[in-house]
């Protein structure tokens, strides 16, 4: 994997963002897929195509991009369909049933479908897609990275602008304050949809840096907004959802944004 990242991933450039001029290299860009990689699955191939239980959406990729099944409209940013846009502007060769102006949606109805057609033609498609373009998904999730700031600036109060401004570009600055931004918006988004909230208040990047207070070392002060943000979620999800299962594993990501 790390020598095909090299490769794919040598075309990054100096800079994210024009307001955060910083050198990201080949072989830290590697660093950062492994490392999100294996927070999202522990490496494991095998669940490189993925449903989680208690989830209404497939969990696709390195990154465990969302994909919805036909008719489900979930709150959560369907990422999967935004990386086969990006896979297919790279001229990567699709599946037919994936190929630009087929439907998309995910072909599976529920977890107990998914499992019971895992060894389908479609997923067999789909998983050797999956693990030829390891780089790539990690050259989209950067790419994802490039556009947050501007869509978190606009969606924040006049006032708020410059101090988001900072802390994301202060992040950007160091290699753990980079491996702790771009893993998060992986992990939970750049949080401007209003369909991400639970009880009027969202838990994506826009929320963390928000929530950040400046009284520690910027990496430390990002790990500890993340983790506010993801206790104050779990408060307001739904009942049903039970998402206090999910808590401790989140808190264990987020504390390695410390390390």
């Amino acid at each position: 994997m790390l020598a095909c990242l090299l490769l794919v991933l040598a075309w990054i450039p100096a800079t994210l963002h024009a307001r955060c001029s910083i050198a990201i290299d080949a072989s830290e860009a590697s660093a950062l897929a492994g490392k999100i990689w294996h927070n999202e699955s522990g490496g494991n191939f095998e669940k490189i195509l993925w449903w989680n239980r208690g989830e209404a959406f497939a969990s696709v990729g390195i990154g465990h991009f969302i994909w919805y099944p036909t008719g489900v409209d979930g709150p959560f940013h369907e990422s999967f369909p935004d990386l086969l846009d990006y896979l297919s502007s790279r001229s990567v060769p699709m599946p037919e049933w994936l190929a630009p102006g087929s439907a998309r949606d995910c072909p599976w109805a529920t977890r107990e479908d998914f499992f019971d057609r895992r060894n389908d033609p479609e997923a067999t498609q789909l998983r050797r897609l999956l693990t030829d373009t390891m780089a790539l998904q990690a050259a989209f999730m950067l790419a994802r990275l490039e556009s947050a700031l501007d869509l978190i600036v606009d969606a924040v109060p006049a006032h708020q602008a410059s101090v988001i401004e900072s802390r994301f570009c202060a992040l950007l600055a160091t290699p753990v304050g980079r491996y702790a931004i771009v893993d998060y918006v992986n992990f939970k988004g750049e949080g401007v949809k209003v369909e991400e909230r639970y009880d009027g208040q969202g838990w994506g990047l826009k929320q963390v840096l928000q929530s950040m207070e400046g009284e520690l070392p910027t990496n430390e002060d990002f790990a500890a907004a993340a983790q506010r943000v993801l206790e104050r979620r779990v408060r307001n999800a739904p009942a049903g959802r039970r998402e206090e299962r999910w808590l401790p594993g989140w808190l264990s990501r987020v504390d390695s944004y410390r390390q």
